[in-house]
């Protein structure tokens, strides 16, 4: 069978028993006064670490946590989330990371799926998720007061290979979200000693991804697996121009960014490259374009095109690229990390070099499968005659003759948007569960090579007081159920969905289908009366409206235009909030920018900041950093 792998003797994480605590462990020892942490105003060595993360471990036992348990952690970016994360470790449990803005019944769901016995948390974080007070415990101190206990390690650092060390949460085409059981193995094989990145005890990588998607493992556990510093980016929501701030403030070296944000980054040539000496960007496929202007703007960056879903842990393949890749769009590269690849037909047999296929994944880095969801499991982790256990990932790829893996799309629905991997179907179940839904199909638009946005195809129930429905109502009604990054950009009313000649949704065909700006206007079909005429703008709404007008493509003259409404997503948002600072100085945090979404409440703000900088002029703005893309992309 033809095979593309790592040689297992030579990877360097294949006598590795202790997992990661063991690794900390480790350097707590041999290096203890080399920094392993900091925000920036917090500094943890390795000894320090280790002390806290042990007596908060003891805290952890006496409440219950055993191994083999789930610990839900609701913490923002900080250093006590990764004292905590190790913590969990340490107390022989395995943790469940939770982001603040999903909503709470979302939050629920996935601590009940994963069977957490406690949620570590903020008071106000706990209590807004609606968690039970007797199911949660405080973050330990973000101080290194504990750094003189004697607090006595556990009784071995070693790890069963197969433990679970982290269930990370995932779209579902069921219409709920999938665990992934990710191993000890898999995420220390993954972060010790890769060969795919330089990342040497020097380093600091700048942890600011979102805690739930898996680049985040990566940002924590790569960095202290070998003796390198993680560099918390503590504002969790920074422009990207605040991120190449943060990034400086912080000394980082290294960092991931989803494909998006990179060709983001990449167009307004941000200053975040020139500070940094490694990056990794996965998730969407990469625009040679946009590598091409880093890389000759940057020579000396060491940029690798990474790929893997969260069932392979993170990162299963990767390539470094150079202009040479740039010709046409850059390969995913070779396996990693003791991973093994094959390119299969339909029957699950290997293809020849150049012929596409499925990209089936296996090696000792996947994951257990999901939790709760053994026919799921079965359907996706499938056992293979001669090659072992493999996951199906659903990714059309081409082999070169050397090896080298060439991305060419989905077998199925799934898609990724902005980083995020989205399940149709999960947003088609919650959309057909309001009783104004007959039938829905979600599909994504691209009105730009960088803008992905999702667009939401309803039939309306016949008759009922939910007949009316329109985009307002439906945005309400999913925004109370899923994350935002599941919440539909666009909407278009349709009589019927169209179908194939096997009677399933066609979906190329909706993807192709033209919707005007983010589809039906807010308040138009909802109370059976015509949208108002737009009223004349003001010179700063125009200014605003303009820079609206510029971000998404289309033209905008209402005052009371809603961004959203439009089409409009935290990437876009961003290019407003850039345009801002750049054009007139002023500051404003994407909170603010989805607080005031209209034209007329933006002027209002803008207004507000330009006059408190004429009355201070050393003023930065009204408002804090704006959010990074990768943070909350809607």
């Amino acid at each position: 069978m033809t095979t593309l792998t790592t040689d297992p003797t030579t990877d360097p994480a294949s006598s590795l028993t202790t997992g990661l605590p063991g690794l900390v462990a480790h350097f707590a020892r041999t290096t203890p006064d080399a920094l392993a942490v900091t925000d920036g105003e917090t500094f943890l060595t390795y000894a320090e670490l280790a002390v806290q993360a042990r007596a908060f471990a003891r805290v952890l036992r006496d409440r219950g946590v055993r191994p083999g348990a789930a610990v839900g952690v609701l913490l923002p970016h900080s250093v006590p989330l990764v004292v905590t994360q190790l913590a969990v470790w340490w107390a022989g449990g395995h943790y469940v990371p939770l982001d603040a803005d999903y909503p709470a019944p979302r939050i629920a769901t996935m601590l009940e799926t994963a069977g957490a016995v406690l949620t570590v948390g903020d008071k106000d974080l706990v209590e807004a998720a609606g968690i039970p007070g007797d199911r949660t415990l405080p973050p330990p101190a973000r101080a290194a007061e504990h750094a003189g206990d004697d607090v006595p390690a556990p009784a071995e650092d070693t790890y069963a290979p197969d433990a679970v060390a982290y269930v990370m949460f995932t779209s579902g085409s069921t219409g709920q979200p999938k665990g992934v059981a990710v191993t000890h193995q898999g995420i220390a094989r993954l972060a010790h000693r890769p060969e795919y990145v330089t990342l040497t005890p020097r380093d600091r990588v700048l942890f600011h991804s979102p805690v739930t998607f898996d680049a985040a493992a990566f940002e924590v556990w790569a960095p202290l697996a070998n003796g390198a510093a993680v560099a918390v980016s503590t504002a969790d929501r920074l422009s990207p121009a605040g991120l190449a701030r943060d990034a400086e403030r912080l000394g980082a070296t290294v960092t991931v960014l989803t494909t998006a944000l990179f060709h983001h980054l990449a167009a307004r040539r941000s200053p975040l490259f020139g500070v940094l000496r490694g990056v990794l960007v996965g998730g969407e496929a990469l625009s040679a374009q946009h590598a091409r202007s880093v890389l000759d703007a940057h020579p000396w960056l060491e940029l690798v095109n990474g790929y893997g879903p969260t069932e392979a842990t993170t990162f299963a393949t990767a390539h470094r690229v150079t202009d040479a890749d740039c010709d046409a769009p850059p390969p995913i590269g070779h396996p990693i990390a003791g991973t093994t690849a094959y390119v299969m037909d339909e029957h699950g047999q290997p293809v020849a070099p150049g012929v596409r296929g499925e990209l089936w994944l296996g090696g000792p880095r996947l994951a257990l499968g999901y939790v709760g969801q053994p026919d799921r499991t079965a359907e996706s982790f499938v056992g293979h005659p001669t090659a072992g256990r493999l996951y199906r990932t659903g990714d059309v790829v081409s082999a070169r003759p050397d090896g080298t893996l060439d991305f060419h799309g989905r077998t199925d629905d799934q898609i990724k948007v902005r980083g995020f991997r989205i399940e149709p179907g999960e947003i088609e179940h919650a959309l057909r569960g309001h009783t104004g839904v007959a039938d829905a199909a979600v599909v994504v638009q691209r009105p730009a090579p960088d803008d992905a946005r999702l667009v939401a195809f309803v039939v309306r129930e016949g008759g009922g007081d939910g007949a009316a429905a329109g985009a307002a109502t439906l945005r309400a009604h999913l925004e109370g159920r899923l994350p935002a990054h599941l919440v539909p950009n666009a909407w278009a009313f349709v009589d019927a969905l169209p179908m194939t000649g096997v009677g399933k949704v066609d979906r190329r065909a909706l993807a192709g289908r033209a919707v005007e700006g983010g589809g039906e206007p807010d308040g138009g079909p909802e109370d059976g009366n015509p949208p108002a005429a737009a009223d004349g703008l003001s010179p700063l709404q125009q200014v605003v409206a303009d820079l609206w007008s510029q971000a998404l493509g289309h033209p905008v003259d209402d005052p009371e235009a809603d961004f959203i409404a439009l089409g409009g997503h935290s990437l876009l948002a961003l290019c407003v909030v850039e345009d801002l600072r750049e054009d007139l100085g002023v500051e404003m945090s994407l909170a603010d920018f989805f607080a005031a979404p209209t034209v007329a409440a933006q002027a209002a703000h803008v207004e507000r900041a330009l006059l408190h900088l004429h009355e201070d002029p050393g003023a930065p703005g009204d408002g804090p950093a704006a959010s990074t893309a990768s943070e909350d992309l809607r």
